[in-house]
């Protein structure tokens, strides 16, 4: 045990706090299940999700409509917050450059940064600035939506996968107290890549068309789409020499579909709010990474060139 370990191990869990990065669905559901137990801080830019959540708190709608109740400390600029050990990096992925600058001033140097975003790079943006140290990578395909400021709801449950980290048993517990079903894996790139296909299949096709997960599965057209774009990212990760966590990626994509059939995706929520969305992150760096390996994949393209335009056409509407 190094003496960054046994400084965590000398403080209970139950007495730390935890940093959430980001004020969108992800963000308002983590930080309200993890109030339950421990004090959470949390750092965003929306500000109309600030202002409601500082003065009323958070509402988590489950699946079922019963609404339980979270809270958190807002914090609207870096100066304001004192040093913490441990972050949950919630943004969108073209926000995590900036949330990594955020974090170098205030994570504590035994801390950890754990992401959990959508898309690929997030965790080298986060190592870079932060150092491989400071930074961690987990998986989940946990659904939710954000029905309005200070009020979300649970699409759907799933767990957090987490891969070897010297600093990462602590905040791993810290999920498990807040409800959280976390999963240990040695190694993390099938998982990587079989959520990259289920993103691929589902958020670009929801927010061109404006339905939910599981509308999707309710057209023959809908479901060939989802299916060949998830074909494309299996193709190309078995390119790259990486084993997919499940058999047959466009199963999965739709069975995830179905799981979360009444989710909006957060690709979705983007354009409605005109807001920029992940899609180079996900089938942009699709098909940047299939090009360096001298291969296509042409519905990834048409995907990531159609959201483009609409989000462009959706923001200078607004």
């Amino acid at each position: 045990m190094n003496d960054s370990q046994a400084g965590n191990e000398g403080r209970s869990i139950a007495e730390e706090s935890i940093l959430i990065v980001g004020s969108g669905a992800m963000a308002h559901l983590f930080a309200a299940r993890l109030s339950r137990t421990y004090a959470v801080k949390l750092l965003g830019t929306w500000q109309a999700a600030l202002d409601q959540i500082e003065t009323s708190g958070i509402r988590v709608r489950d699946m079922d409509g019963a609404e339980s109740r979270g809270e958190a400390t807002v914090f609207r600029e870096v100066g304001e917050l004192s040093r913490v050990r441990y972050a949950l990096v919630l943004v969108k992925s073209w926000q995590t450059e900036q949330a990594a600058r955020s974090l170098s001033h205030f994570l504590t140097e035994d801390g950890l940064a754990l992401t959990l975003q959508n898309g690929l790079g997030n965790l080298e943006v986060l190592q870079e600035i932060l150092g491989e140290d400071r930074a961690a990578l987990g998986v989940t395909t946990i659904g939710a939506t954000l029905l309005e400021p200070g009020l979300v709801r649970h699409g759907g449950e799933g767990p957090i996968a987490l891969g070897p980290h010297p600093r990462a048993e602590p905040l791993a517990r810290m999920l498990e107290g807040a409800g959280f079903e976390i999963q240990w894996h040695d190694d993390l790139d099938g998982l990587i890549w079989s959520k990259l296909a289920v993103n691929a299949a589902i958020n670009p096709l929801t927010a061109l068309l404006e339905l939910r997960n599981g509308q999707l599965l309710e057209q023959e057209s809908t479901r060939d789409v989802m299916i060949s774009a998830a074909q494309e990212v299996a193709i190309l990760a078995k390119s790259l020499g990486v084993r997919l966590a499940t058999k047959d990626a466009a199963a999965f994509a739709l069975q995830v579909a179905e799981r979360t059939s009444d989710n909006v995706s957060s690709m979705l929520q983007d354009i409605q709010r005109g807001a920029p969305t992940e899609i180079d992150a996900i089938c942009g760096a699709i098909v940047r990474i299939a090009g360096q390996q001298g291969m296509e994949t042409p519905i990834n393209w048409g995907l990531w060139k159609l959201v483009k335009a609409k989000a462009e056409l959706v923001a200078g509407s607004k």
